[in-house]
C-alpha cells in the first residue's frame, strides 16, 4: 500500500531538519583546520630558511627579534648565493649528489623489484628463509654496520686494477643498490596483485621475466614511486657514510660539502642559501611523485585493514 502524501511530506521535512549535514560540515571544518595548522607548522622552518637566504647577515639576526619580520623578505639580495659558489665548488657537489641518487635509485628499482617479484610471485625452496632474513636486515641501522662496511669496501678491487673504493663515487652507490626495506615494500605490494594475471600469462607461454615486465611493473607504478622517493630522500640526506668514505671535494655530496661553512668565520645567511639549494630539489621530487606516493600508502592501508 503506497504512503499518503501527508506522510511523504513529513518525511521530507524531517530530512531537511536533520542535523547531520551541519555536523558533517563542522567536522570537515575542524579536520581541515587541523591539517592547515599542521601544514603551516611544518612549513615555517622551510619558509624561514628560504626567506633568510635572501637577507643580509646582519638583517637576518635583527629580524629574529620580531617573529613576523623573520618570515618577511626585506632588502632582498643574491649575495649569499653568489658567495656559496665562490666559497665552495657547489656545482661539483650538486653533480655528485644528483649522480649518486639517480644511479642508485635507478639500479635499485630494478634489483629490489626483481628480488621482491621472485619472493612474492615465484615458487621455490628457501624463499621464506630469505624473506625472514630481509625483514631482519631492514631493522638494522646503518650506524651499526658502517665501520665493518668501510673496512670491507676498502679491500675491494676496481675496474682499473686499484684496490679500495674509498674517496670515489661508486663507494656511495654500489653498497646501497640492494635495500632490504625497499624489497619488503615491493613484496608487500606484489602479493596483493591477483595471481590470475600470472596464470593467464603462463598459459599463453609467457616467461617469468615477461610476467614481471608486462604485468607486474605496469600495475605497480605507485609502489615504484614510493620506493623511489624514500630511497632518494635517504641518499640525498645521507651524511655519515659520505663523510667517512670520502676525503676530497671531488667525490663529496652536498650534505658533506655544507660542513665547509662551519669554521671560524661562520656566515649563517650563506648556510641558509646552501641549505635552500639542497632542499628545493627534494620538494620538487615529492611534488612530482606525490600522486603515486599517496596511492601506494592508501593501497597499503587497505590491504592491512
Amino acid at each position: 500500500m503506497s504512503a499518503s502524501p501527508a506522510k511523504t511530506s513529513d518525511r521530507r521535512e524531517q530530512r531537511v531538519k536533520s542535523p547531520r549535514p551541519v555536523r558533517r560540515t563542522i567536522t570537515l571544518a575542524i579536520d581541515y583546520g587541523i591539517m592547515i595548522a599542521l601544514a603551516l607548522f611544518f612549513l615555517f622552518p622551510i619558509v624561514f630558511m628560504i626567506v633568510s637566504s635572501f637577507k643580509p647577515e646582519k638583517l637576518m639576526f635583527d629580524d629574529l627579534k620580531t617573529i613576523l619580520w623573520a618570515f618577511i623578505p626585506r632588502d632582498v639580495t643574491l649575495e649569499n648565493y653568489s658567495s656559496v659558489f665562490r666559497r665552495v665548488p657547489f656545482g661539483r657537489f650538486m653533480f655528485n649528489s644528483t649522480f649518486i641518487v639517480l644511479a642508485t635509485v635507478s639500479a635499485g628499482m630494478l634489483v629490489n623489484s626483481m628480488i621482491a617479484f621472485a619472493l612474492a610471485r615465484l615458487r621455490w625452496r628457501g624463499k621464506t628463509l630469505i624473506l625472514s632474513a630481509i625483514i631482519a636486515l631492514s631493522i638494522v641501522p646503518l650506524d651499526a654496520i658502517v665501520v665493518p662496511l668501510l673496512v670491507l669496501v676498502n679491500g675491494f678491487p676496481w675496474l682499473d686494477g686499484t684496490i679500495g673504493w674509498l674517496d670515489t663515487l661508486h663507494v656511495q652507490i654500489i653498497p646501497f643498490i640492494a635495500d632490504a626495506f625497499s624489497i619488503f615494500l615491493f613484496y608487500q605490494f606484489f602479493i596483493g596483485i591477483p595471481r590470475d594475471f600470472d596464470e593467464a600469462a603462463y598459459i599463453d607461454g609467457a616467461s617469468p621475466v615477461s610476467v614481471y615486465r608486462r604485468i607486474i611493473v605496469p600495475l605497480s607504478r605507485p609502489v615504484f614511486a614510493t620506493v623511489a622517493i624514500l630511497q632518494a630522500l635517504f641518499l640525498w640526506s645521507s651524511y655519515l657514510w659520505p663523510l667517512m668514505a670520502t676525503r676530497g671535494e671531488d667525490s663529496r655530496p652536498l650534505t658533506v660539502g655544507i660542513t665547509s661553512f662551519y669554521g671560524q668565520d661562520v656566515k649563517w645567511a650563506q648556510i641558509m642559501a646552501f641549505a635552500s639549494m639542497i632542499t628545493i630539489p627534494v620538494l620538487i621530487l615529492f611534488l612530482l611523485f606525490q600522486k603515486w606516493f599517496v596511492q601506494s600508502v592508501a593501497a597499503s592501508g587497505l590491504k592491512g585493514a
